[in-house]
């Protein structure tokens, strides 16, 4: 018998030299809707773009990536 699953959805953004992994908020939204929703917590995201998705440890990564460039 198969059976089906849905896969975890894990957003991954950069702070500080950090990886921060954040939960999904609603697994109906699309993933453009969550960067619109975190954008409200992290200034930074308000300029980012989304990666391809990436499948690792059972779970769907989203990579937010910043497009600021830095200064000096």
């Amino acid at each position: 018998m198969l059976l089906a699953t849905q896969l975890k959805r894990v957003f991954l953004m950069e702070e500080k030299g950090q990886t921060v992994e954040l939960s999904d908020p609603d697994p109906t939204l699309s993933p453009q809707a969550v960067l619109n929703h975190y954008s409200n917590l992290y200034a930074i995201l308000t300029t980012a773009k989304i990666s391809p998705a990436d499948i690792r440890d059972d779970a769907v990564q989203y990579r937010f990536e910043s497009v600021m460039g830095t200064k000096g």
